[in-house]
């Protein structure tokens, strides 16, 4: 029931990790969402951004289990208020891995952990090769993919 993704990109991984972490990166590969956070195990972290509720929809959020800029960041992660009304309940863990190969980066993403009959698998096993694609893009380009929406 895991997830799991590699994706290789043409791109240092302090590039990868600022199209991951930064307001900039983020807002570009995240469907125009910022992400909340200080950044230190323990701390919360938000991606908020344009839905349901509004500019300020809280889409995803959960807590920093584990960071190493430019190598990894692992969070719980919990769908935003208005997706589920027991979004508390139905966590899950992403974890973003950077490893350099050769000239490029290697970024492996594993989304474990997931509940049994979790709303939100299917939704989400369809949405990471875009938005990992998306994060290719961007960290080689500075563009994004246009999926039309």
């Amino acid at each position: 029931m895991d997830l799991v993704y590699h994706y290789y990109i043409g791109a240092s991984p302090e590039d990868v990790w600022q199209a991951l972490i930064s307001d900039e990166g983020v807002k570009k590969t995240m469907f125009g969402c910022t992400i909340r956070s200080t950044f230190e195990v323990g701390a919360d972290y938000a991606y908020v951004g344009p839905g349901n509720d509004g500019d300020e929809t809280v889409h995803v959020y959960g807590e920093v289990l584990a960071i190493e800029p430019n190598r990894l960041l692992s969070v719980t992660e919990h769908a935003g208020p208005s997706y589920r009304d027991n979004h508390a309940e139905l966590e899950t863990r992403i974890t973003f891995t950077l490893e350099p190969v050769g000239g490029c980066t290697k970024l492996t993403l594993v989304n474990d952990r997931w509940p049994a009959d979790h709303p939100s698998y299917e939704n989400t096993r369809q949405s990471w090769p875009m938005i990992l694609s998306n994060i290719k893009t961007y960290a080689e380009t500075g563009k994004t993919l246009d999926f039309g929406y």
